[in-house]
């Protein structure tokens, strides 16, 4: 069922007013059915893999357009200089694990969504099986549109999210980088550290049944009192506790973010979009889960964005 409503509301468009204006006040809660072909390929039991390729027969719309491959991170120290960022964003430089296992020691299986939730990992269990990269750079602390006490904009897809970051001076993050801002310093697998909590941040609300055509209905109004009846997200900021060591708020929980993906996963919708974070509902809500089975002009009612910039820096 879930993989029906999926398919149904990406070839359904909605105006961008519903999602970065209009619609600024109402978001929705979730099993998610963005979340029915996001489980991670078989792993060894008790670990976790960084940003695996789900395994998918799904491809994305001939005319959809693939964006070019971004430059590799940064393998030398950055220039020298005093970075500064935008207005309202965290300056992060970290050295990247691009592929992490952990061992969890409290495994669900949640059948309805076909993912594993891992409750709670063994503190110090992270271990880096590939080499490290130096990333050198700047997000937003808080969900679009960046503002402390405002809900986050939501039902905006892929492209709209990259061309209100753009309108900004800056771009969406890449998915290696929200994942490191994430984790913080000390590398945790969620941003408060190693065992997931509803109380930390906004997650596990139960799952209510979207009326799909009044979410996509030709009427401003009814769209909008339908998602703000689906709503359960959280205004940005009001839950300190769901900070990552950055000070990187609102990451995992609340609504799915928008990301670029670092690689073209050619056999998924997204292939360079791809979903970070988990929304408000009971799901993967961690820092290494991703979801690239949406095409980029998917919208939905609790998906979002943040972005992130390069530093500019000034001689010393």
């Amino acid at each position: 069922m879930f993989g029906a409503w999926a398919r149904r509301i990406a070839r359904v468009g909605i105006g961008v007013s519903a999602g970065l204006g209009a619609c600024t006040s109402a978001r929705p809660a979730d099993r998610s059915p963005d979340r029915s072909s996001t489980a991670p390929p078989a792993v060894a039991p008790g670990t976790e893999r960084a940003a695996p390729a789900e395994a998918s027969a799904a491809r994305p719309p001939a005319a959809s357009p693939v964006a070019p491959p971004l430059a590799s991170a940064r393998a030398s120290p950055p220039p020298a200089g005093d970075a500064v960022c935008p207005p309202g964003a965290v300056h992060v430089q970290h050295d990247f694990c691009p592929t992490m296992l952990r061992r969890c020691l409290h495994e669900e299986r949640d059948r309805s969504n076909h993912i594993t939730i891992c409750h709670r990992f063994a503190e110090g269990s992270s271990d880096c099986r590939a080499p490290r990269e130096a990333l050198d750079f700047c997000i937003d602390r808080h969900e679009y549109p960046n503002a402390p006490g405002a809900k986050p904009a939501v039902m905006t897809s892929w492209h709209e999210a990259a061309r209100a970051c753009e309108a900004r001076g800056q771009r969406l993050c890449q998915e290696r980088e929200w994942t490191a801002a994430c984790e913080g310093p000390a590398e945790t697998p969620f941003p408060y550290g190693w065992a997931r909590s509803a109380d930390a941040c906004n997650l596990d609300h139960a799952w209510v049944s979207p009326r799909l055509s009044a979410l996509h209905s030709a009427s401003r109004d009814e769209r909008d009192a339908e998602v703000s009846r689906l709503d359960r997200s959280a205004p940005s900021g009001s839950r300190p506790s769901c900070a990552s060591g950055f000070g990187v708020l609102d990451l995992t929980g609340n609504v799915d973010e928008w990301v670029r993906a670092d690689r073209e996963r050619a056999t998924e919708r997204g292939r360079w979009a791809a979903l970070k974070g988990g929304a408000w509902g009971h799901v993967r809500n961690a820092c290494r889960p991703v979801t690239t089975s949406h095409a980029p002009e998917w919208r939905y009612y609790f998906v979002g964005f943040r972005c992130c910039a390069d530093p500019s820096r000034g001689a010393r």
